[in-house]
């Protein structure tokens, strides 16, 4: 008999500084070309979960029963996880996208701390199938305006879809390939649910940046692994090594704007560093009454809110020096 419930359990620990093997070839988990870099030293992990069921393919009674006698699992209810009326490829291509939004941002946010410029505009990250936008808007469009007004940030695009009416064409006009061009959406209500207006789309912010970055890891989704990105992409791009040949681990979503946000299973996020043999565990603030009553032994935990706290404390940790000044979950 299927359960309402998924399980989450530690999954696979990525060095960004490191290497990782995509199609049977050892590659850097970040590359970046077009402008100098510099050696690293030590580990900045990021962490991941295994995450077992979905909506449509429930797990059994007999696996949360075995779940609930590990305490390496955690028991999570399927509507956490899986919003009502999200298939499963949804949720595959929502979690495939956060990905890519998450390696974007730590981008954008690493070179904010470095005062290097960039430009930013909105996009159409992906067009839901049967949508009301599939076969009008393409992944990668540009978008200049909606309903008459500008659209330069992703909430004035979320404002103005709210502002549209179910049933009423939505004139768009995006930038396709260079070439500026008039659409028309007619937005959907959300479900029978929510008559809220959608358009059926993921918008994202189009970077540009002044070199290339890369992240090469495969199979891997979410957006929880910002932060270690955006400290490996510093690290690479400062002289001296940053961890100083320690072993730093963590989590966390990060913004162009450096704000480190919460993520999911960080309790089973910090099992997974200790077994990798992490001595540093950093976790976004807002996760800390997860943490509390959690830690396990042999791992410092210390609590973030931006990516500027993130860079101090493992500056701190890579040197050697105190860390008493610098926030835990234990206060």
């Amino acid at each position: 008999m299927p359960s309402p419930f998924v399980i989450e359990r530690p999954g696979p620990v990525y060095d960004t500084l490191g290497t990782t093997t995509v199609d049977g070839d050892d590659v850097p988990v970040i590359e970046i070309t077009g402008t100098e870099t510099f050696p690293t030293k030590g580990r900045l992990d990021l962490l991941t979960v295994y995450l077992d069921g979905t909506r449509e393919s429930p797990i059994d009674w007999f696996s949360v029963a075995s779940a609930w006698f590990d305490s390496n699992q955690a028991i999570i209810p399927v509507d956490q996880v899986f919003p009502a009326g999200q298939t499963d490829e949804e949720a595959d291509q929502e979690s495939a996208i956060d990905m890519q939004v998450s390696q974007q941002e730590a981008v954008a946010a690493a070179l904010s701390q470095l005062d290097i410029p960039f430009t930013a505009k909105v996009a159409v990250g992906a067009v839901t199938t049967d949508g009301p936008s599939d076969g009008v808007l393409l992944e990668g469009d540009i978008v200049l305006e909606i309903g008459g007004a500008s659209i330069a940030t992703e909430d004035e695009l979320r404002e103005a879809i709210a502002a549209s009416t179910v049933g009423e064409p939505l004139a768009i006009v995006v930038d396709r390939d260079g070439s500026e061009r008039d659409l028309e959406v007619t937005p959907q209500a959300r479900s029978a649910e929510d008559a809220g207006p959608v358009l059926g789309i993921y918008p994202i912010t189009a970077y540009t940046f002044p070199f290339q970055v890369d992240i090469g890891l495969q199979d891997v989704g979410g957006p929880s692994a910002g932060t270690m990105f955006a400290l490996a992409i510093y690290d690479k791009l400062t002289p001296g090594p940053l961890v100083g040949g320690e072993h730093v681990a963590g989590t966390g979503t990060i913004s162009a704007d450096g704000t480190v946000g919460p993520i999911g299973g960080i309790r089973q996020k910090m099992i997974g560093a200790r077994d990798a043999g992490a001595d540093w565990f950093l976790a976004p603030s807002a996760n800390c009454d997860e943490v509390v009553g959690h830690v396990p032994n042999g791992l410092t935990v210390f609590a973030v809110d931006t990516f500027d706290d993130a860079v101090d404390l493992v500056t701190a940790i890579g040197d050697g020096g105190s860390t008493s000044a610098f926030a835990s979950c234990e206060g």
